[in-house]
């Protein structure tokens, strides 16, 4: 980290000078001197940490400079110096943003050489949030990071705005690996509770007897091994947002007592009786259908109503099209920046290659996929040999890209066609069928050989 930047405004030259040798024994301030305040406004986009300014200045009084400089600079701290103790000034000056106020006298200077270093340590720390509040809203602005230009796309950038809009449970849907949670993060940081936490558990990936410790938290002694208090997710995630991923996956036991907090908006911890009030906004999210798990008795009607909100359903990956090669040049760049690799380029060839393939793991799959290529490919252009998809060879795989039975089969024989050269004799041989049917489907056009 570089030098703090301390800026003295004082019209006394020669105290200015006392002062400026006083914060120069800090071999980490950078100190400048200013005579008057127009002076101080000119140079003011070198963003100094500290200001130490003069009360009473030939041509721009104290307060008004003040005010000019915290609105346009909120992070910079500003100690007032004055030859007058004058109780409403301070104040005024106090509630004006100044940092501190203090009188010139004998203690003065090892008093400023203290409020200084209190004062940049702060200005540090407000910089450090700023630059990471615009990093947050940079990273989750909805149609920047989350990329897409096509219409499945187009509509959930729409629900995704309107819903950062009001106050709402929001419910996402969408197949493993589509951007749940990213998609609950760009609600969040583009909501008015922005600033407040935005806290995500997996209901999944927690054992049932531990969900409803780790949501509500508990108190010392409340079973064996709690040896201290603990507050839960809810609690964690007070004024701002809590994501629920997997809420499918709850028990109805666990579902009953979600729902008494969502509508008292209030909690106990285990092992005391006393009532917690919380302000939280609930985002939600499944891979499954909640209507059919209702219907099947595996999830409260009243919970599932009381979710409903706003519904984002995230389409799968094979069904945004060119987004595919979109996305894939994000993530190359992310890895080659990440890496210190220069950034390569994606072949029409490995374009092509990328656009045929189904993705069962969606956006997820996608990143892998462009990373690894990234480390294959020997020049600047990665190539369509580059591309590796990572086939599993597994029936649900399989399953899930709903084709017609004929489909199916067309898929199957042709992966067994490619597998083993093109023997049909072979093929037919493996899956017990008559070499006559294979020989007819590529005739038909069926197959491919």
């Amino acid at each position: 980290m570089g030098k703090s930047k301390i800026f003295v405004v004082e019209d006394d030259q020669l105290y200015a000078q006392v002062l400026r040798h006083k914060l120069s024994l800090d071999p980490d301030f950078e100190v400048s001197v200013f005579n008057d305040g127009q002076s101080l406004l000119s140079r003011m986009h070198e963003r100094p940490s500290v200001i130490t300014l003069d009360h009473e200045l030939p041509d721009i009084k104290g307060l008004e400079l003040l005010k000019r400089i915290k609105s346009r600079y909120p992070t910079v701290e500003v100690i007032i110096l004055s030859a007058q103790e004058d109780v409403a000034t301070a104040i005024e000056m106090i509630q004006g943003g100044a940092y501190d106020y203090i009188i010139k006298d004998s203690g003065s200077l090892d008093k400023l050489w203290y409020k200084v270093h209190q004062a940049n340590d702060r200005s540090i720390l407000k910089e450090e949030v700023e630059l990471l509040t615009n990093e947050v809203n940079t990273k989750y602005t909805f149609r920047n990071y989350i990329a897409g230009s096509s219409a499945p796309m187009q509509r959930v950038f729409a629900l995704l705005e309107k819903s950062a809009k009001a106050n709402i449970t929001v419910s996402i849907t969408g197949d493993t690996g589509t951007g749940k949670e990213l998609a609950a993060k760009a609600v969040h940081f583009n909501s008015d509770r922005k600033k407040k936490p935005f806290v995500a558990i997996n209901v999944a990936a927690i054992p049932k007897e531990l969900i409803e410790s780790e949501l509500f938290g508990y108190e010392k002694g409340a079973f064996t091994g709690a040896e201290q208090s603990k507050p839960g997710k809810f609690e964690e995630a007070n004024q701002g947002t809590l994501f629920l991923d997997e809420i499918g996956e709850m028990d109805l036991n666990m579902q009953s007592k979600l729902l008494r907090v969502l509508q008292e908006r209030e909690l106990t911890r285990l092992g005391s009786n006393k009532n917690i009030p919380i302000d939280v906004r609930l985002i939600v999210a499944t891979h499954k259908d909640l209507l059919k798990e209702v219907k099947a008795g595996k999830f409260r009607q009243d919970l599932y109503y009381r979710l409903l909100g706003i519904t984002i359903d995230l389409p799968p990956l094979k069904e945004r099209g060119n987004d595919i090669i979109l996305l894939a040049k994000i993530f190359v760049k992310e890895f080659c920046d990440q890496n210190k690799i220069s950034v390569k380029e994606l072949s029409s060839k490995a374009n092509e290659k990328l656009l045929s393939y189904h993705y069962p793991g969606n956006v997820r799959e996608l990143r892998a996929i462009a990373e690894v290529a990234v480390v294959m490919s020997d020049g600047a252009i990665i190539q369509e040999e580059d591309i590796q998809f990572h086939q599993r060879n597994d029936i649900d795989e399989l399953i899930q890209q709903e084709m017609t039975l004929d489909q199916y089969i067309q898929t199957i024989l042709n992966w067994y066609l490619k597998k083993y050269n093109n023997n049909i004799l072979l093929v037919a041989d493996k899956l017990k069928m008559g070499k006559s049917t294979i020989y007819r489907m590529l005739k038909e056009g069926k197959l491919k050989a």
